[in-house]
């Protein structure tokens, strides 16, 4: 048996003959090849060890292509060729997929999620072992599905100058040892995350940080960090636990700085009266066009917790709370950089402090926090 292609096949399936539980060591599946293709050359039986071990472990066959520290998504639009991310840049892998391998790999994501994905519930998110987030989504609403898109999370050591000129970094790190309140701002894939990971790696080590986050990405490099993690309802239906339930218990839990992944929700409304009830030095993200969307988006997450709040109110709670928003653009070539650091004056109202690379004003608004020394 010469074809390493039909090696791999009927390797593969003396493995799944006869594997037991846990995964099979490579060793073992090196001794299946040498039993079936005794001649077989090293280089090529470690390559064919590798694909079997890549099939019958992990997520089978893109286990390659997560093994690529250069691959920051992978995205599967149902049966046929697996798309990456590369750079910012959108491509077609080596990788395709027929429907019954698109099904194990769901299988594999949802099994150890205790979740279940099918015409009831159609769509489910989760966080792989790794940290990656995944979602995956099944018909009807999936029409030409299942879709799986897989968002890496392997948080480089992305220094704030990756993102904006040194005067910029200057000022952002001014704001994160005066215990500003910033809003990290940006559309999908901007690298909110990774700049508010950025951001929170400037916190001082004297101060205790807990993260809040619907799947836990942040990875700080702090000596103190508490990490608290959502969770959906089981398949009961029950057990549920929300990003507003992790923000309320964070405040008795003595936190010098809170840190949120995602305001998406009404959460939006806790964490604007924890910011003007004494709690500075938040960092946050959330989903908009730009400095004034962000504040709109959050007054209107705030309005539709509370509808009893009247929408004044809740302006004057953003305003009050919110020191300043960093919005994130991305090129079409997929350069991620910091378009603008504005400061918050009014209702919807900002004043320009920077831009990528040069401050144009002084931050006027009064630190909440003394500035380390």
């Amino acid at each position: 048996m010469t074809d390493a292609a039909a090696l791999v096949e009927a390797v593969h399936r003396r493995v799944i003959d006869t594997i037991a539980e846990g995964p099979m060591p490579a060793v073992d599946i090196a001794g299946i090849v040498r039993t079936l293709a005794p001649l077989t050359p090293t280089h090529v039986l470690d390559d064919v060890v590798a694909r079997v071990a890549a099939r019958v472990h992990g997520l089978g066959p893109l286990e390659p292509l997560l093994a690529d520290a250069s691959v920051s998504e992978v995205m599967i639009n149902g049966p046929g060729p697996v798309w990456i991310e590369r750079g910012g840049t959108v491509s077609r892998s080596g990788v395709s997929l027929d429907r019954a391998a698109v099904n194990l790999v769901i299988e594999r994501i949802v099994s150890p999620l205790g979740r279940r994905v099918d015409q009831l519930t159609p769509c489910v998110d989760g966080r792989l072992p790794d940290g990656s987030r995944v979602h995956v989504a099944v018909p009807p609403v999936a029409v030409d599905g299942p879709y799986v898109t897989i968002r890496r999370f392997v948080v480089p050591d992305v220094a704030l100058e990756m993102f904006a000129g040194p005067p910029v970094v200057a000022l952002l790190e001014e704001l994160v040892d005066r215990g500003a309140n910033l809003v990290v701002s940006g559309g999908t894939g901007a690298g909110k995350t990774t700049l508010l990971n950025a951001l929170a790696g400037r916190v001082s080590h004297h101060q205790r940080v807990i993260t809040i986050e619907d799947a836990a990405e942040l990875q700080l490099e702090h000596p103190h960090v508490v990490r608290l993690e959502a969770r959906p309802e089981s398949r009961e239906g029950g057990g549920a636990v929300t990003i507003r339930d992790l923000v309320r218990n964070a405040l008795r839990m003595r936190p010098d700085r809170l840190v949120v992944g995602e305001v998406r929700g009404p959460e939006a409304l806790d964490l604007l009266h924890a910011l003007n009830t004494g709690h500075a030095g938040c960092l946050a993200t959330v989903h908009a066009n730009g400095p004034v969307d962000a504040l709109r988006r959050l007054a209107a997450l705030a309005t539709a917790a509370d509808e009893r709040l009247g929408v004044e109110a809740v302006r004057d709670h953003v305003t009050a709370a919110i020191d300043a928003v960093v919005h994130l653009g991305r090129s079409p070539g997929g350069t991620r950089r910091i378009a603008a650091v504005a400061e918050v004056t009014d209702h919807d109202r900002v004043r320009l402090l920077a831009g990528d690379t040069e401050v144009c004003s002084p931050i006027a608004r009064a630190a909440r926090l003394e500035a380390e020394p």
